[in-house]
């Protein structure tokens, strides 16, 4: 009976502290469900609202193209000759998708060198912070999904430049994250 109550106690140990909701959430098309299901992401992203002003239904969509609430995904690695792995595809990791440089430039200029882009209450700062340096340098608002996307994705100087204009794909899925963001806006105001 012992043996199996510290079975039973050990297994449950290990699947509580193994699941820090490092995949995604059931239902990524319903909002309401899920923040339902992860409160803490709804937090997050509300405190970031408050601090950043950027809306929560734009963290979202964002979120969701970049790693659709998986806090650990990163990259695929890149093979030579099919076989042999040459390294990940960038440097890109957690619910953010933040590359490495740009991950240091935010804990330096937030002071918050323990921030970890596997954690949803960093990776929303780190969101919020960046898209308000979007609004100062592209004058982008906020609440222009498609646009702080597609700066997002390019980077401050590739979107002054304009390097999405030759990516079709890239403007196809700016188009869809926004749209994906006002879907996010009408359930939200319903729960």
């Amino acid at each position: 009976m012992y043996r199996r109550t510290f079975t039973v106690g050990l297994v449950a140990l290990v699947s509580a502290c193994g699941s820090r909701e490092f995949e995604s959430p059931r239902n990524l098309d319903d909002a309401c469900a899920l923040l339902r299901e992860r409160p803490n992401y709804g937090r997050a992203m509300r405190r970031t609202e408050r601090r950043w002003n950027v809306p929560v239904h734009v963290q979202m969509a964002i979120i969701h193209q970049e790693s659709r609430f998986d806090g650990d995904i990163r990259p695929p690695f890149r093979y030579a000759l099919g076989v042999i792995p040459m390294g990940r595809q960038s440097s890109a990791i957690g619910y953010s998708q933040a590359l490495d440089g740009t991950w240091e430039e935010y804990q330096e200029a937030e002071g918050r060198p323990r921030a970890r882009r596997t954690d949803i209450d960093d990776a929303t700062d780190f969101m919020g912070w960046y898209m308000n340096l979007t609004l100062e340098r592209n004058n982008i608002p906020l609440d222009d999904t498609r646009r702080q996307y597609l700066a997002y994705h390019e980077g401050h100087t590739g979107y002054a430049r304009g390097s999405y204009n030759s990516k079709p794909w890239l403007l196809d899925v700016a188009r869809r994250v926004e749209e994906r963001a006002e879907m996010y806006r009408q359930q939200l105001e319903r729960c």
